[in-house]
């Protein structure tokens, strides 16, 4: 993965922590939102497909022009950006460039891409501000974000009570995870009975993981098999492992396993998760607790809701049901409010 870059800024460093609080320090499985690692696009930088078409219609850019869909610069909300983060004209965003599609890298194996920086390039946009996006590792962007080298960031994090803690958020997607399978499979899985006896393949100290675990006790304590969690150190490697049959089942980012489903020949989508279970999340921009962005974030994104830019960048890759009606600042405050009201985004189906 690309080491972060760029990532002393001066006068952002004013505004470190002189302490960061040990919950930053839990294990990755307080992190409600996770990554594939070492995902990257189709193709390499000497050669390869720029594009993919896949069976949902989508054709995936996966060239480093990107050609974004855009938003034009509303002056009110730029003059709400906080003064220490607008100062400078950009909007420093943190990525993992580690799923496809929400976040990976092109062909050229360099530039970060996908939904996830679409939307934020919307929100940059709408701020009058300049896109900086810096790649980080899933372990570091809490600390980073925590110091001030980071002023957003998009990579599938769903919001959960030990982030509020420290983080508030813009709420921008539904969060949902999928199982995915060999095409030739027959499982249909909605729940721990139906993981009972199965290898699956699962990233270590994931939210994905917390899931499992939780479902393994629940089917120990009906007498039952349970499923063996098998890891791996790359996605490449846990994708093999599926398609090879040394697993039975993958669970991932929901959008990743409909890529896979919509560009393999081999794979399909046997079932779906919301990332919080047993409650309800939501994927959304996470910014420092009370440094004022969060809800200037919401706004730009209710702007592109409402102008249709939103729409348009989630179904240029395929993410449509995961579409939010309008976007929610959530706080430590309000979250026990907001929890209630996820259970009103789109579930779909697992296609």
């Amino acid at each position: 993965m690309t080491p972060p870059t760029g990532l002393s800024r001066g006068p952002r460093r004013s505004r470190a922590l002189a302490a960061l609080p040990a919950v930053v320090l839990l294990g990755t499985a307080a992190l409600a939102g996770c990554a594939d690692p070492g995902a990257s696009a189709a193709g390499t930088s000497t050669g390869g497909a720029q594009t993919t078409a896949a069976r949902n219609g989508v054709v995936y850019n996966t060239a480093p022009d990107q050609q974004r869909i855009r938003a034009e610069k509303e002056a009110a909300l730029a003059a709400k950006v906080p003064e220490l983060i607008g100062r400078d004209g950009k909007l420093t965003v943190a990525t993992t460039a580690g799923s496809i599609p929400l976040s990976f890298h092109a062909t050229d194996d360099q530039t970060a891409i996908g939904s996830e920086l679409d939307i934020a390039q919307l929100v940059a946009d709408k701020l009058g501000l300049e896109l900086d996006v810096q790649v980080t590792s899933w372990e570091n962007w809490p600390l980073k974000t925590q110091s001030g080298d980071f002023e957003a960031v998009f990579s599938n994090v769903g919001v959960n009570k030990d982030r509020v803690k420290l983080f508030d958020f813009a709420s921008y997607r539904a969060a949902f995870m999928g199982f995915e399978a060999k095409k030739s499979a027959s499982y249909d899985i909605k729940g721990a009975d139906d993981i009972s006896g199965l290898k699956v393949s699962v990233g270590s100290g994931t939210n994905q993981e917390k899931i499992l675990l939780a479902w393994n006790k629940e089917l120990e304590s009906k007498g039952k098999a349970p499923a063996t969690l098998q890891y791996y150190s790359s996605d490449a490697d846990t994708i093999l492992a599926l398609s090879s049959g040394r697993t039975d089942l993958n669970i991932a980012p929901y959008p990743s396993t409909v890529y896979r489903e919509n560009t393999r020949d081999d794979l399909k989508v046997v079932g779906k998760v919301n990332a919080g279970w047993p409650s309800e999340t939501l994927v959304a921009a996470t910014t420092l607790r009370g440094n004022g962005l969060a809800p200037v974030i919401s706004e730009a994104l209710n702007s592109a809701i409402d102008d249709g830019s939103y729409g348009k960048v989630l179904e240029r890759w395929g993410l449509s049901e995961e579409a939010l009606p309008e976007s929610r600042t959530i706080t430590e405050e309000n979250f026990a409010a907001t929890q209630a009201s996820a259970s009103a985004a789109p579930s779909g189906k697992a296609s």
